[in-house]
């Protein structure tokens, strides 16, 4: 069924003049950020308001944990990377799958299609993305609902976007409706509203805990890397946290050192057992992937995770981009952005159980599971000028290739149980189908 939509909804898109609307947004990709010490040569540190900030509470306080840092760097309400402006894009520090190519979005609204159509067509859902950078995929996707009109036509679908940056959601609103949105009363959980272009209520969030409950799609693409994570090092005294404290030799610089004994961080996150030297935890994500499953648990609905990511055997991955270039992540501090790999095999143990979990697979093999070789095919077909057609194997290139993003990135699912348990006893001959595999997780016949 997911590759019978794949063909549908692609095919229409070759045909409109929507599907070949961004053929030409290749750039180069974010695959090679590098980690926390990989930047020494960059140069010294820019005095801004961050550093400032910084500085002046790191004297009041002491050294903070890499989590604070992280927070204050990204999310202060006045001088942080992602609520000052969030630099995704040609002309910011990164770049992500959605703006490389049109395909990568498509394939996930036929995804989450698929398993609308796998869960029994609901009557209603809700589309939540949790950071939706300028609203790039969530447009791809909700091209692929409208190609799929006849198909979703009695079902009652609404977009729920979580986004603590006033100027990326402003971007976002202008992605997806045009100008029509508008800010709500402070008495409202949502804080934006609007239509999209094809008629379908998209409202706005600073906390996943405010989209209202209901049936629901959960979408996070590059999200949880910009979690803030805590740092160990093993010592011969034991574990100890590592942290930021001001450089003593350049008081107007940052530097990592590590606590003189354990830290409430080191007694509750790391497990017996470990056997790494050193090594990264994000409890936030453990909090929000818990509030996931529980809501997918409770009502129903699936979960799509894509980020970079490992199988809790990575170390050292904290690391910082800025102007498509490595940066060291303690350099001016407000202007970068910071990001470490999830650990999948951690974001697996806080479900708890509540969901069923599939994946970590390398967005490669889910892609190509999708039908992204079909995509590319219509695509060229279609494509009348040799300079399209080399964009378009650029752009499948950057997306595909194991030394690019093919194997950088992961794609991770929550499903509920009964979404994969096989009844109890053999079907009868008259009884219900067997349960449709899940696509992207499952090699696609051409049949």
């Amino acid at each position: 069924m997911a590759l019978f939509l794949a063909r549908h909804a692609l095919l229409a898109a070759a045909r409109s003049s929507a599907g070949s609307r961004r053929l030409l947004r290749h750039r180069a990709p974010a695959a090679a950020r590098p980690s926390s010490g990989a930047a020494e040569a960059e140069g010294p540190g820019r005095d801004t308001a961050m550093l400032r900030h910084l500085l002046f509470k790191l004297r009041a306080t002491g050294p903070v944990t890499v989590a604070e840092y992280m927070r204050e760097a990204l999310t202060n309400p006045g001088q942080g990377y992602y609520t000052r402006c969030g630099g995704i894009g040609e002309s910011g520090d990164f770049v992500t799958s959605p703006e490389i190519s049109q395909v990568f979005g498509e394939l996930i609204g036929i995804w989450y299609v698929s398993e609308w159509m796998a869960s029994g067509r609901p009557p209603a859902f809700q589309l939540v993305e949790l950071g939706p950078g300028r609203g790039t995929l969530t447009d791809d996707i909700l091209r692929v609902f409208k190609q799929l009109a006849s198909l979703l036509s009695k079902c009652d679908i609404s977009v729920h976007l979580v986004e603590v940056s006033p100027k990326l959601s402003k971007i976002q609103a202008l992605t997806l409706t045009g100008r029509k949105a508008q800010l709500n009363s402070k008495d409202k959980s949502a804080y934006m509203q609007g239509l999209s272009n094809t008629g379908i209520p998209i409202f706005w969030y600073r906390d996943i805990q405010d989209v209202p409950a209901g049936y629901s799609f959960y979408l996070a693409h590059e999200f949880f890397d910009a979690l803030p994570i805590h740092k160990f090092q093993r010592t011969e005294k034991g574990w100890r946290e590592v942290l930021v404290d001001i450089d003593p030799e350049v008081p107007d610089q940052l530097r990592f050192v590590l606590s003189p004994s354990s830290t409430p961080a080191t007694e509750n996150f790391i497990q017996p057992g470990e056997r790494r030297d050193h090594m990264e935890v994000c409890p936030e994500a453990g909090i929000i992937i818990q509030r996931l499953a529980s809501r997918i648990e409770e009502d129903g609905g699936a979960a799509l995770i894509a980020d970079y990511g490992h199988d809790g055997t990575k170390t050292d991955t904290f690391r910082g981009f800025r102007n498509h270039k490595p940066h060291h992540v303690l350099r001016a501090p407000g202007t970068a952005d910071l990001t470490a790999d999830v650990d999948f095999s951690y974001l697996q143990k806080m479900t708890e159980g509540r969901t069923a979990t599939l994946g970590p697979i390398k967005q490669r093999e889910f892609l190509k599971n999708m039908g992204i070789d079909l995509r590319l095919q219509v695509l060229l077909q279609n494509s009348y000028d040799k300079a399209t057609h080399e964009q378009l194997l650029h752009s499948y290139d950057m997306l595909m290739n194991p030394k690019k993003m093919g194997d950088c990135f992961n794609f991770f699912a929550l499903l509920p149980h009964c979404r994969l348990e096989l009844p109890a006893k053999k079907p009868q001959p008259n009884s219900q189908a067997p349960l449709p595999p899940v696509a992207g997780f499952s090699e696609l016949s051409l049949k």
